[in-house]
């Protein structure tokens, strides 16, 4: 179960990957046309590239944590695969502290289209937590 729900984390973070390098102002998957500053950032040269910039740091972080992970999932036994979880569901939880705040007050102030979208966001991570979170409690406490 472990390794279904990392693949499956797997294929949806390298679908974003991708659309951050090639699609960056796409309203799919985490690119960044959902919001509205990002058309108007290209009216500033500097803001924008410095946005091009973040955009593409992110998409790398982004690739260095699915190779990390397929590299787990290759040669990792099922103890690392399980902490692994455990860590994946600490790190994506940091989204609530850091990030959900920010987005939430984007979208008071209607900011961000669609409107709503930090909760359709903020829904969308807790259901990746409790999937691993899920997938960590059954390897621990219901595998046979």
């Amino acid at each position: 179960m472990i390794s279904t729900v990392i693949v499956l984390f797997l294929v949806l973070e390298s679908l974003n990957v991708l659309l951050l390098y090639f699609a960056p102002g796409s309203k799919k998957g985490n690119a960044l046309g959902v919001f509205k500053a990002f058309e108007k950032s290209k009216q500033d040269p500097q803001v924008h590239a410095l946005l091009k910039y973040l955009v593409n740091w992110v998409a790398g972080t982004k690739l260095i944590f699915i190779l990390l992970l397929v590299v787990i999932l290759i040669f990792g036994d099922e103890q690392l695969q399980i902490w692994s979880c455990v860590a994946l569901v600490f790190s994506i939880m940091v989204f609530y502290w850091r990030l959900y705040p920010i987005m939430k007050s984007m979208d008071e102030k209607e900011e961000l289209d669609p409107k709503g979208y930090s909760k359709t966001l903020a829904i969308m991570i807790a259901f990746f937590v409790l999937c691993f979170a899920l997938a960590v409690c059954w390897e621990l406490f219901f595998k046979t």
